[in-house]
């Protein structure tokens, strides 16, 4: 069994080791501040410059969060401590549903609604022409993916609050929202800053879905109604055809390490808060 277990977490880092030997070709050409920090993508060019991938990464990432963090913070909040049984018992399965969904359905539905939505309704307001495959496509598609995750995790982590806890609150004079903002909240806010970290390294990564809402031009975006190109977006569309070049494999396995490296950064930070959870309640 100890060794079935040092198998598994010695695949983290094998896996890490293998993509970093398979980019090494691109980190022996060219230094590693011009490959993060330059704009310029011109592989037949030898140009390999993944700031707008990472720009773009970083930009449909955030709004995701931004959506679906308030939304699934208010939601959790209401069916822990305000929602009767009948609620939970059907709110519960949808959020099973949503969670269970293929990405590539997120990313039919994004492109038969939210991007023709974008185009023709919303865009047009601020500026003159878009097309509707923008960053702000990719983070509505990518925040309605995480929502289910975000609820789940919220929902566990409140339910984790002593019952104890709220009837001292309410036996002081508090009202049922003045205990939830100063004493649920207040509790559980490692818990909820764990959760954000999960979802995104969950949301860094998704490749399908904001592949097909984004427009995948490599490009930094400077508002909501830019295309982008993000980094996963970049190894599926790419991954195949251009193995022959041995350069354009070694990014391809450069940006696949970029978002190994970033995840597992974001994955040992939550465990860290986890664990200070668990101390706290123990």
């Amino acid at each position: 069994m100890f060794l079935l277990t040092v198998v598994s977490v010695l695949l983290v880092v094998i896996v890490g080791a293998g993509l970093y030997l398979k980019s090494a070709p691109i980190l022996q050409d060219n230094s590693l501040w011009d490959l993060l920090f330059s704009g310029q993508w011109k592989p037949l060019k030898g140009e390999f410059g993944f700031l707008p991938f990472l720009m773009g990464t970083l930009w449909v990432t955030g709004i995701a969060i931004l959506l679906s963090l308030p939304i699934a913070l208010l939601a959790a909040i209401y069916l822990v401590e305000y929602a009767n049984s009948k609620v939970r018992k059907y709110v519960f399965p949808a959020l099973d549903i949503l969670a269970g969904l293929p990405s590539v359905i997120y990313g039919v539905w994004g492109t038969l609604l939210i991007v023709p939505w974008i185009s023709e309704k919303l865009a047009p307001h601020f500026v003159e022409f878009s097309t509707g495959y923008t960053v702000l496509a990719g983070g509505i598609v990518l925040g309605v993916m995480i929502l289910p995750l975000l609820v789940s995790l919220f929902i566990e982590i409140f339910t984790t609050v002593p019952e104890q806890l709220r009837e001292v609150s309410m036996s002081l004079g508090a009202t049922k929202w003045q205990t939830v903002k100063r004493v649920i909240l207040r509790k559980t806010l490692p818990g909820i800053l764990a959760a954000i970290v999960l979802a995104v390294s969950r949301a860094f990564g998704e490749t399908i879905a904001v592949l097909m809402v984004c427009g995948n031009l490599p490009q930094i975006p400077h508002s909501l109604f830019d295309s982008a190109y993000p980094l996963p977006a970049l190894i599926a569309n790419n991954y195949g055809e251009m193995l022959s070049l041995p350069q354009y494999e070694a990014a391809l396995m450069f940006a696949a390490l970029i978002l190994f490296v970033v995840i597992l950064l974001f994955n040992l930070l939550s465990r860290a808060i986890l664990y200070r959870i668990e101390k706290k309640f123990v």
